[in-house]
């Protein structure tokens, strides 16, 4: 049996691990969520400790393929299994839904980091959804997370909840909570979209954070079909 390993965490990973026939399919998550969305066949949860820990785990369970389906903001994981696939002489795909991009008449502001953010919207009413790990950068307004930052962030008050989103949810919240600016990370995809069509609605500003760059030479699918069609035609583990 051939075995691929998923780095996961997202509805992408999900999709892949549950349309991928014939191979031993290993999804590996973070395990940074409480209750995550679990995807079929074998899981793993934690990290592996660093490119030494990954390359054993590597060798290990004779796995001849990795997709990096992580988060787009996952960058250490990403440039670990770069590092790790690349000693071993292993194929790796990264696996990225397509970023958003704006509409005419959109207010977007791009910066690089959350804490570039954060001083971006100071003194403003923010709708914060860049996750709990980097909320301490932020002094007031409203953040929706999966689980609740620890330690608390105070000043900001913590909305509890998980996507898919829809429009007509999040102008609601925008409205009930006064926000006057949206701050969120450039995660891309339908999953979370709602919330800039909602301020697009409302005419509110965006400040978006950029994606991290990739590892260079590191082929990109922005589909599960092209997933699929590079492990089974070019990555030699189908």
């Amino acid at each position: 049996m051939r075995t691929v390993l998923v780095l996961g965490g997202t509805g992408e990973a999900r999709a892949l691990a549950a349309a991928l026939r014939d191979v031993r399919v290993i999804s590996s998550l973070a395990g940074r969520v409480a209750n995550p969305r679990l995807p079929v066949g074998e899981v793993r949860v934690g990290g592996f400790g660093g490119v030494p820990g990954l390359v054993a785990y590597l060798r290990a369970e004779r796995v001849d393929a990795v997709v990096d389906a992580t988060h787009p903001f996952a960058g250490r994981i990403t440039a670990n299994a770069a590092a790790a696939t690349a000693e071993l002489g292993l194929p790796l795909l990264v696996l990225r839904r397509p970023g958003w991009t704006p509409e005419e008449g959109d207010r977007w502001t791009w910066v690089d980091s959350v804490p570039e953010a954060a001083r971006a919207v100071a003194g403003r009413r923010a709708f914060i959804t860049t996750g709990r790990q980097e909320l301490a950068a932020f002094t007031g307004g409203v953040a929706r997370t999966v689980d609740p930052p620890d330690p608390p962030v105070p000043g900001v008050e913590v909305l509890l909840d998980r996507g898919p989103y829809t429009v007509a949810g999040e102008l609601d919240l925008m409205r009930r909570h006064r926000v006057e600016v949206l701050v969120t990370k450039d995660s891309g995809g339908p999953m979370t979209g709602a919330k800039l069509v909602a301020a697009r609605h409302l005419g509110l500003p965006v400040v978006l954070v950029r994606r991290p760059p990739l590892p260079s030479g590191v082929p990109v699918a922005e589909t599960v079909a092209q997933a699929l069609a590079w492990l089974t035609r070019g990555s030699g583990a189908g």
